[in-house]
């Protein structure tokens, strides 16, 4: 054989040599390759046939790699014994001697045993048996054919296929209100018409009462007609009394008589079933007769000198909204006059066991009234957008005689001199003013006179019961103040100012400071301190004496009425209970 032959036959036999060692190496790196083909190529420079046989080993490398990537474990098996068959073969068939192929493989000897140490340096043993493990795993789990059996037990998921749930679209009963903005509909608020709404059974309840008198049946005792009949006749008796005489002391002696007053246990009773707006005594000298409404409309009545086991206590439903002011005529205290928020003015006598109705506005809140003829026949009404009205009781009908507007704002109460019955002074929000009756018409008023320095809203302010010297007023800037009226000039001087804790926050009926009639120099308020208890004031704004008890009185009385003739002191709380404090002979 020539030598260019035996240098194909051993060119030959080394490709199919390297290419089984291909074979067997797993998945080698790409820059790996890359460095064995340029030392192939520096080594085998020593001609141009070898030089060749490198190219074309380093081709048929990198075509047996990427075939090895693709092809699977029993498949290598076979195509490694195929090779090594064609290699034997080939040799016997070429009469190549073994001799002549270690002579021409003894150069390349060397770089093969570098090759391999690289290949040691670049995978350790526990990578490569890492990598003969997951060869034998893999044909194992082929064998068994898992994989497929994995797949056909758990479809692959569609994406993107959200749950949707379809909802049913209420249907249109045609009585809906469809609510639209008028912003974008660009329609200013006065040109929209706002649909009336049938009121609730709740909002039926406390509806407006309908006209017309109402009979004195109480709601909480309907069934035994006889102590009712008493209590009336009770009532009519002790109205039938002459002028009373009004006796002031000097403020030693009153100080004395108020430290006489306490209250005992039976002289605590819940007369209305909600929160306490107004309280009044009747002015009977002989028997204790206290009245007081509530925010429901209803209004209670209490005989104190009842013996009975149970308490004596009358609640009459009249009206429909808070009952604000409440009041026993002084001149005939047969009759019980109650005003209301719900546009209702009543007039409760005795003598006839009948609620009239004297003035009916459903248009209109009322908040206040005080008798303005000398025989309380004539009433002065003040509304809460900012009004005044006259109105008569003789005259058949329920309107008023004459309505003036007023230049304050929310007027919350109303309070007529006593002696120049002309004058009323008006507390509203923010101001007091003093206004002349006789002005009164369609027309806004001026003011005689306004009380400067409060800075809130004023809950209340009253003439003194006697002269009418003194105005007493009660602010939210925590201040009661005390004005010099004996003179209605163009001013009114402040006389004191008391600072007095007046906040009582969203449950608590507001504080109203009253004179006392039989002691016009001093006034009665409640108090939000503790021990709770009912303030006595004089109105240079010294403390004169502070009611109260430990084991019944446990809240805050915020109105309270003081009888005219007697050491009686009644305060009402926000949970329609009335403590009276009164002398231990009474």
């Amino acid at each position: 054989m020539s030598s260019g032959n035996k240098r194909l036959a051993v060119n030959l036999v080394r490709l199919g040599e390297e290419s089984g060692n291909l074979e067997e190496k797993p998945f080698k790196d790409k820059s790996n390759h890359v460095n064995d083909i340029d030392q192939q190529k520096s080594r085998s420079s020593v001609s141009v046939t070898s030089t060749r046989s490198s190219s074309t080993k380093i081709t048929s490398g990198r075509s047996l790699r990427k075939k090895n990537l693709q092809s699977d474990p029993l498949e290598e098996e076979t195509e490694l014994s195929l090779k090594t068959d064609f290699t034997a073969n080939l040799r016997a068939n070429l009469n190549v001697n073994p001799k002549v192929v270690e002579e021409e493989q003894s150069t390349e000897e060397s770089d093969s045993e570098e090759q391999s140490d690289e290949e040691h340096m670049e995978l350790s043993a526990y990578e490569r048996e890492r990598l003969k493990n997951i060869k034998a795993n893999a044909k194992f789990l082929k064998s068994i054919k898992l994989l497929e059996s994995a797949v056909s037990l758990h479809p692959p998921k569609k994406k993107n296929q959200s749950r949707i749930v379809k909802r049913e679209k209420p249907q249109n009963t045609g009585n809906t209100v469809v609510r639209r903005s008028m912003r974008l509909q660009n329609v200013a608020p006065s040109q929209v018409k706002i649909e009336e709404q049938t009121p609730t059974v709740e909002e039926d309840v406390r509806r407006i009462k309908p006209p017309g008198p109402i009979e004195m049946i109480p709601i909480n005792q309907q069934d035994d007609d006889k102590e009712m009949d008493h209590f009336l006749t009770m009532w009519t008796s002790i109205s039938q009394h002459g002028e009373l005489k009004l006796l002031a002391l000097a403020l030693p002696s009153y100080e004395n008589s108020l430290k006489k007053m306490t209250l005992r246990t039976e002289d605590v009773a819940k007369v209305v079933f909600g929160r306490i707006l107004s309280v009044a005594i009747h002015p009977s000298e002989s028997r204790t007769l206290v009245a007081s409404g509530d925010k429901y409309g209803n209004i209670g009545l209490w005989n104190l000198e009842d013996n009975s086991a149970e308490k004596e206590i009358y609640i009459f439903e009249l009206h429909s909204r808070h009952v604000s002011s409440l009041s026993f005529c002084p001149w005939s205290p047969a009759h019980l006059l109650s005003l209301s928020y719900d546009g209702t003015v009543r007039c409760g006598d005795v003598t006839r066991s009948v609620f009239d109705e004297i003035y009916r506005d459903e248009e209109e809140n009322f908040s206040s009234f005080d008798f303005y003829s000398a025989d309380g026949s004539v009433l002065i009404v003040s509304h809460w957008d900012s009004k005044l009205s006259l109105v008569d009781r003789r005259t058949p009908g329920t309107s008023y005689e004459v309505r003036a507007p007023l230049d304050l704002s929310s007027p919350r109460s109303v309070s007529v001199h006593p002696l120049q019955r002309d004058v009323c002074v008006v507390a509203g929000a923010g101001d007091v003013c003093v206004y002349d009756i006789r002005q009164l018409s369609h027309r806004k008023p001026r003011p005689v006179v306004s009380l400067p320095g409060h800075t809130r809203i004023v809950q209340s302010a009253y003439f003194s019961p006697v002269t009418g010297n003194r105005i007493l007023t009660t602010c939210a800037d925590d201040r009661l103040r005390v004005f010099d009226s004996s003179s209605l000039g163009s001013t009114v001087p402040l006389l004191t100012s008391i600072r007095h804790n007046n906040f009582t926050g969203r449950w608590l009926s507001r504080f109203q400071a009253v004179w006392d009639p039989k002691q016009e120099d001093c006034f009665v308020i409640g108090s939000m301190e503790r021990p709770r208890q009912i303030q006595v004031f004089h109105e240079d704004g010294n403390l004169v004496h502070v009611l109260w008890d430990a084991e019944n009185l446990n809240s805050v009385c915020s109105i309270n009425a003081i009888h005219p003739t007697r050491n009686i002191v009644v305060g009402g709380n926000s949970s329609g209970r009335l403590h009276v404090f009164r002398n231990k002979s009474s």
